[in-house]
């Protein structure tokens, strides 16, 4: 399982940054982190979801922040069974019904997804948007943020 917590993933350009959160946990004290430390807590986070919610984790997990937005690309997250599925008969039967069981599934966690991203960033999401693609076995969540998570320069 890869995530974005490796020391080359975060670059240089994050070198001189840092992301100050302060969530309920916290009980109002701030937490200094860099980007690529936050993305890797989110992308840690989003795999323990799936491993604990849906029943299997992904096999790649990458997590962008982009202003008010965090992207989350999960890669290898289709079971033998719904790989079967989506490659059956040809007929495009089979992949809708992933993504229709996928879709409901994170439709029902989407309190908790929304909890998991607002302790992390310590801003509210507004709006989550989700799919996933039954050829690739592929799948891309966006946050959506109250406001972006505050960057900070030495």
């Amino acid at each position: 399982m890869l995530c974005s917590s490796a020391p080359s993933r975060c670059g240089e350009a994050d070198a001189g940054r840092a992301i100050v959160r302060a969530t309920p946990a916290d009980r109002g004290v701030a937490v200094t982190k860099t980007k690529g430390q936050l993305e890797a807590e989110i992308s840690d986070a989003i795999v323990r979801f799936e491993l604990d919610y849906m029943g299997r984790g992904p096999e790649e997990a990458r997590t962008y922040l982009i202003d008010d937005l965090v992207l989350v690309r999960l890669r290898g997250v289709l079971t033998p069974a719904e790989r079967q599925l989506a490659g059956a008969d040809g007929t495009p039967h089979g992949r809708e019904l992933i993504k229709q069981v996928r879709g409901e599934l994170i439709e029902k966690a989407r309190p908790l997804l929304e909890t998991i991203i607002t302790d992390i960033t310590g801003q509210a999401v507004r709006s989550l948007h989700t799919d996933i693609s039954t050829i690739m076995g592929e799948r891309i969540i966006v946050f959506s943020l109250a406001g972006p998570v505050r960057l900070f320069t030495d």
